[in-house]
């Protein structure tokens, strides 16, 4: 695509008529899309890995962890569509009354979750984020509009195509799933005050793409979190588990936002203190820890929507309104009241 004749407010009103669309699907219809689209990525894995060889030597000397987001192999491509295939099988939550009940006036309310609609996201060099993303939307009855990085533009591209064609053979909207190809920060901006298509915007990726996009933004944004994670080893613990679990948080994959950065070490706790200690201490830090998740003997690397049961996630939000921690279907759904009566009218 010839990135000078991108147009935002076509790809806005394409999106929106595609939400139009995807808000009155069956989870069914959902599914089989969905399904669709993890199958065309194993059958396409030759093309994806050839576009990300393209962005690789584009890479040149970037750093190692840096490029470590970036590349693609046979087995991340199958994960990406075992991730599709999970959400697959996830609860629809749009399909479900939360709950329902009869007022004083005789009226029944029935709370349900509906989709947000147009779903904007700006995100940095890890290709795999297209395909969490676009499944997630899609399942939730979300279109979506993504805005990658110039880093991975190549694989993104292979991505989106792969996932518009799967679903475009299956009839459903090929415009529920859309990349901005012009990687410009001009774009980006366009895109962060798109408030007549886009509904919220999510930003992920460095600490300084999301602040740009928390300050910038007139679309409403959900903060996902550029990874600040704590460790604490008590006086009590097991120095096997301490350890075992320090090292996996750290080094199995440091370039992620859930390995930990910060260790704490309980340094001087008398012997005659522990029996008590050991009684409360876990239950006092997971209740007095402002954090979006907390961890008791276990690895900070399992903030995941996957590892969640998520299926995939379209983000981690450290903040505290709508959503919380690693987001999957129902953080990107939000409330409608249906009410029925018969007759009623209010009268003081």
């Amino acid at each position: 695509m010839d990135t000078t004749t991108i147009d935002l407010e076509q790809m806005g009103k394409a999106a929106k008529a595609a939400a139009a669309i995807l808000g009155q699907l069956t989870t069914a219809q959902k599914n089989a899309g969905l399904l669709a689209m993890a199958d065309a990525l194993e059958t396409h894995t030759e093309t994806i890995l050839a576009a990300n060889q393209a962005d690789l030597k584009a890479a040149g000397t970037m750093p190692s962890k840096f490029k470590d987001r970036l590349v693609l192999t046979e087995a991340r491509i199958a994960d990406m569509a075992a991730g599709v295939r999970q959400v697959a099988v996830l609860d629809d939550p749009t399909a479900q009354t939360d709950r329902a009940w009869v007022n004083h006036a005789g009226l029944t309310i029935a709370q349900k979750r509906v989709p947000l609609g147009v779903v904007g996201m700006i995100y940095e060099a890890r290709p795999n984020v297209t395909v969490d993303a676009a499944a997630l939307t899609f399942k939730s009855g979300n279109a979506v509009i993504l805005r990658g990085g110039k880093e991975a533009l190549h694989s993104n591209m292979a991505l989106a195509t792969v996932l518009q064609d799967a679903l475009a053979a299956h009839g459903l909207p090929r415009d529920a799933v859309q990349l901005v190809t012009d990687t410009r920060h001009e774009v980006a901006n366009q895109l962060m005050h798109l408030n007549d298509y886009v509904d919220v915007l999510i930003p992920r990726g460095g600490r300084g793409l999301i602040k740009a996009v928390v300050e910038q933004a007139t679309v409403p944004v959900i903060e996902t979190g550029a990874g600040n994670c704590h460790i604490y080893v008590d006086a009590q613990a097991q120095l096997e588990m301490a350890v075992a679990i320090v090292v996996n948080a750290k080094v199995q994959r440091p370039s992620v936002c859930n390995a930990a950065e910060k260790l704490l070490i309980h340094a001087d706790v008398a012997d005659e203190q522990l029996p008590v200690i050991a009684k409360a201490n876990s239950q006092q830090f997971l209740q007095q820890v402002d954090a979006a998740v907390v961890y008791v003997n276990a690895s900070t690397r399992f903030t995941d929507g996957f590892e969640f049961g998520f299926g995939a996630e379209i983000g981690i939000s450290t903040q505290k309104l709508h959503a919380r921690g690693p987001m999957g279907l129902a953080a990107l759904t939000t409330i409608k009241y249906q009410v029925l009566g018969n007759g009623q009218v209010r009268e003081d």
